[in-house]
């Protein structure tokens, strides 16, 4: 695809970018903060001010280079409550349309990357990818909202609204597929049986956990080595 400018790209999507808010996003101008709004099952309207938690894994912006566009830095920062990117073009925050041509952020320090996967399922969507290669781990982050709980009788207390991390889920990506959410050696090796005796040994000398960033990453790396 043709590479355009992060101005031209803005004129074209702003419409997309309305359509695509899950909350309402409310941006001001110059030095003002900048409110995120959820709907509480009370009526009320709650900021995301007012509620514990975040849903950002980093609530500042990063400079990131966002393909399909020139090599522009453009300020970021990933929402996993709502599942998007977004970004600053001067005194406005906007979010990044759900399309392939943009679909990956390269964060510039500290590095990451932010990939937008068809998965097929409920967590289609950005996910961190943690080892680049034949084959690919991706972790994906994804935020709750618990909404305010008021106290059964005057005895217990109210419980705020509030964002819950969930636990990170991880996806291997190979030639013929995502090994989606892989839970013991079994897993690994029904995907890869020309590898069964290296693969074996590998978890004979080593004790992977599969809920554990370096534990698969080592797994990962080793499938792309031998």
């Amino acid at each position: 695809m043709k590479k355009i400018t992060i101005s031209t790209f803005l004129l074209a999507h702003v419409f997309c970018f309305a359509q695509q808010q899950i909350v309402s996003q409310n941006y001001s101008t110059g030095t003002q903060p900048i409110y995120y709004t959820l709907q509480s099952s009370s009526g009320k309207t709650l900021n995301y001010d007012e509620i514990l938690g975040t849903p950002y894994p980093d609530k500042n912006f990063m400079k990131a280079k966002i393909s399909g566009t020139t090599d522009e830095q453009v300020p970021i920062r990933y929402n996993s409550y709502n599942d998007e990117i977004e970004f600053k073009k001067e005194d406005e925050v906007l979010a990044l349309p759900k399309k392939t041509e943009y679909g990956r952020i390269e964060i510039i320090s500290p590095k990451k990357t932010l990939v937008l996967l068809d998965t097929s399922d409920e967590l289609n969507g950005y996910f961190y990818e943690i080892v680049n290669g034949k084959n690919k781990l991706y972790k994906k982050i994804k935020t709750k909202f618990i909404d305010y709980t008021p106290a059964p009788n005057g005895y217990a207390s109210d419980k705020p609204a509030n964002f819950k991390t969930l636990d990170p889920v991880y996806y291997i990506k190979t030639e013929k597929g995502f090994i989606k959410k892989p839970k013991s050696q079994k897993d690994i090796i029904n995907q890869f049986p020309d590898k069964k005796d290296s693969l074996n040994n590998f978890f004979k000398s080593n004790k992977i956990k599969f809920d554990k960033d370096e534990d698969l990453i080592k797994l990962v790396t080793f499938l792309n080595e031998n």
